[in-house]
């Protein structure tokens, strides 16, 4: 058990080489409800920390085909219109399952924003710049990375936007 968490993934190297501050946290990956927001509030929870500091790795193709990356906070959900909009779209949908690790080298629910095959724009939620950290996935389930907002934006070289969807009163 202690050996994992010496292993560092790809995230943690890059991090490491550009000199940004982080935490690795560790969780016993469970057969919870993957790809939910049930999960992700179920991670955020078991390592005892506020789900609204808790990051999701969405992957959406837009209408000319380029591939973006949106960060939104584990129990919000994106707003396609939105995210469009952030990126200068007319539609996006959501990548398929299946075409997540052929695109970005990272499974279902160990996508993370730092590390990915390309470069791909990238949309943090407006919501983070009111954490002093966030977590996101380390790169594998299991592991999340926990740092400053404008660290990670500056390693993905992000940009932040309003890309969640409206809570009904």
């Amino acid at each position: 058990m202690a050996k994992k968490k010496e292993e560092k993934t790809n995230v943690m190297r890059i991090l490491d080489q550009r000199k940004i501050p982080y935490t690795a946290r560790f969780y016993e990956d469970s057969e919870g409800p993957q790809g939910t927001r049930e999960y992700g509030v179920h991670v955020a929870q078991a390592l005892g920390q506020d789900p609204a500091r808790g990051f999701k790795t969405l992957v959406a193709r837009g209408a000319s085909k380029g591939i973006y990356v949106f960060e939104v906070p584990v129990a919000e959900n994106l707003d396609l219109k939105k995210a469009a909009k952030a990126v200068g779209e007319k539609s996006i949908e959501l990548l398929h399952v299946a075409e997540i690790n052929a695109v970005t080298g990272y499974i279902r629910g160990g996508c993370s924003p730092v590390g990915m095959k390309k470069q791909f724009v990238t949309v943090y939620d407006e919501s983070c710049l009111a954490q002093q950290t966030m977590l996101v996935s380390g790169g594998r389930i299991g592991t999340q990375i926990e740092c400053a907002p404008a660290d990670l934006i500056k390693v993905t070289r992000g940009r932040t936007a309003a890309i969640t969807q409206e809570h009904e009163a």
